[in-house]
């Protein structure tokens, strides 16, 4: 039993010569954190202010952060007197890297694209992509991730490696993006007459782009059942994809079906046509003249 209290009187009294360490570490500590907080700041404005592009920014001093708080925590253990525990985690680490790095094999891959992207990405912040299936706007990336918001409303989280291996569609890099759609005129209808009337409309949407090397036109696309189908083909903006594209291809579609039946086109629907191969029973058909009078 006295062996047991001296021990702990020991023990205290080593406590006791630590708490002054303790207390400095844990000052070291706060400060380290604010500095980092303050230095990674000023870091990433003057990134972004030379290279113009928030998401490299964004993700470069997320990274020096990181770097940085480490070794701030490393020194804060060293200060407390604990550089044995501080040498045993950097020896540790090195150890099971080889460990980590399989048994975290897409996190390292994930970490690995997303700094390669940070420096050659095929896109930029509030971008309109599509990777796969997913289309929408560029909102940020993380270490892991890159997180794009649909245009309705969904946020979708890719992994970096996606990002960096699949096709990327970028539809705002150039800032113009080629629309169309399809519109479907009778048989006896003139072509050329309709042709020259939807080109006629595309002076009338301001916000169709307009120049030489933005050809806006109309072409013959298929002899379908009922109509010839002409496919209108024009050009918009990107800088707002849903204002450029979505909402200038409706008021288009707008104005060429008012202009074609105001010159007397036909727009007609799809005909259906049956066939009954078996003649010998005859089919019978009744209209509304023909049905039964109730009595009264």
């Amino acid at each position: 039993m006295d062996e047991i209290l001296k021990r702990l009187e020991v023990y205290y009294v080593e406590f006791l010569k630590a708490i002054p360490r303790i207390g400095l570490a844990i000052l070291i500590l706060v400060i380290g954190i604010f500095i980092v907080s303050w230095l990674t700041s000023l870091f990433q404005k003057r990134v972004k202010r030379k290279s113009h592009d928030p998401l490299m920014s964004a993700f470069l001093a997320k990274a020096v952060k990181l770097i940085l708080i480490i070794f701030v925590f490393l020194f804060t253990l060293q200060v407390a007197g604990l550089s044995s525990i501080a040498g045993a985690i950097l020896a540790t680490a090195g150890a099971s890297a080889v460990v980590l790095g399989f048994a975290f094999k897409d996190i390292a891959e994930n970490f690995l694209a997303g700094i390669i992207l940070a420096f050659n990405r095929p896109f930029h912040v509030n971008d309109t992509v599509q990777i796969e299936n997913v289309f929408g706007k560029v909102k940020t990336m993380e270490f892991r991730y890159t997180k794009i918001t649909t245009f309705d409303g969904r946020n979708v989280y890719i992994p970096n490696a996606d990002v960096l291996t699949k096709p990327v569609f970028n539809y705002t890099e150039d800032g113009f993006y080629r629309a169309d759609f399809v519109v479907g005129i009778a048989y006896e209808n003139d072509i050329e007459k309709a042709k020259e009337i939807i080109i006629l409309c595309f002076d009338e949407e301001e916000h169709i782009v307009k120049d030489e090397l933005h050809v806006n036109f109309v072409a013959e696309d298929e002899l379908s059942a009922s109509t010839v189908n002409l496919k209108v083909y024009f050009w918009v903006t990107t800088e707002d994809f849903r204002r450029g594209t979505l909402q200038t291809r409706g008021r288009l579609i707008q104005k060429v079906k008012k202009k074609l039946e105001e010159n007397g086109f036909n727009l007609p629907a799809n005909i259906t046509e049956l066939k009954f191969y078996d003649a010998s029973n005859p089919i019978l058909f009744m209209s509304k003249q023909d049905e039964p009078k109730k009595e009264e």
